[in-house]
């Protein structure tokens, strides 16, 4: 199938290779335009940009589509394979491939559509997850459903982690749903159970250890790696990587043993891997040896 690819950052990049690994013509490719990153700041493709070049790929980096509609019409695609690109796509866009556009969401919709719903799945202590295509339109991510799969979500998993397994699972399924595309039925989504996963603003990173001790850990894991959960200890700022819940009572933030527990509103967390600022990440054994937290140190302090 001659397929138009739109992707953008690391998630995208496995759909990316399946496609190609599955025999599928790539069209063009389709990503955000590099931007400043860097001590230097000097402009840095994006993971697809640069995966799609070291394939040979034609590369396009429109900072809008409206002026795309001509070029992307030319590309004769079967099909467009959407996964978290980054651009709103017209009306002209959508209606261009014979097939229209698939998307690849990382969530069981209705639930989580929008920008983040890997995090907010974690957040929320949500017992599963998943992953879903769905024939676009011009709603967000309001399409039918052309095919999902279902996955738990680990009692320790971070966003990170979670993030590789979800992208996996979409690069399997879209090849299922582009060899299956004729019998598939599309699924509409209903209208009960939207909810909508916003963009993780980092004014929400801070720890608040009055919290329960399960918000505070699922807070921990669902912001992991990025931006990352802080909070402060004396001087120092420090972001929790991973986490677990434990045993332990104690004023919200005070370090109560070795091992690191932490106690909150409610119960307390075990932190597993922490990073100072300046540092790279640490597991706590490590981190403990260049920062001592003794029992009684307390968080939330600067």
């Amino acid at each position: 199938m001659r397929v138009v690819f739109m992707g953008t950052p690391d998630f995208s990049v496995p759909v990316l290779d399946a496609l190609v690994d599955a025999g599928h013509e790539i069209a063009a490719v389709y990503c955000q335009p590099p931007r400043p990153a860097g001590r230097g700041k000097k402009d840095r493709p994006t993971p697809v940009h640069a995966r799609a070049t070291e394939l040979g790929f034609e590369v396009r980096t429109p900072v809008s589509l409206r002026d795309e509609q001509a070029s992307f019409a030319a590309s004769g695609a079967d099909v467009a394979v959407v996964v978290a690109y980054g651009l709103i796509l017209p009306q002209s866009i959508l209606d261009a491939p014979r097939l229209g556009c698939f998307n690849i969401h990382a969530s069981l919709l209705p639930r989580w559509r929008g920008a983040a719903p890997i995090h907010r799945a974690i957040m929320a202590g949500d017992a599963q997850t998943g992953v879903c295509i769905m024939q676009m339109e011009a709603g967000l991510d309001t399409g039918p459903v052309l095919l999902r799969d279902v996955t738990d979500i680990g009692a320790t998993e971070t966003t990170g982690a979670l993030h590789d397994r979800l992208s996996e699972m979409g690069a399997t399924l879209i090849i299922e749903a582009l060899e299956r595309h004729e019998s598939l039925t599309p699924e509409l989504q209903p209208a009960d159970g939207v909810t909508y996963a916003e963009k993780i603003d980092k004014a929400e990173a801070r720890v608040d250890w009055t919290d329960p001790a399960d918000a505070v850990d699922r807070k921990i894991r669902g912001l992991s790696p990025f931006p990352g959960a802080w909070s402060e200890v004396g001087e120092h700022r420090v972001k929790f990587l991973a986490s677990r819940g434990a045993q332990g009572n104690g004023a919200p933030g005070q370090v109560l043993d070795e091992s690191l527990t932490v106690a909150c509103g409610t119960g307390a967390v075990e932190l597993l891997r922490l990073q100072r600022a300046g540092k790279g990440p640490q597991d706590k054994a490590d981190f403990l040896r260049g920062l001592p937290l003794p029992p009684g140190t307390q968080f939330g302090e600067g």
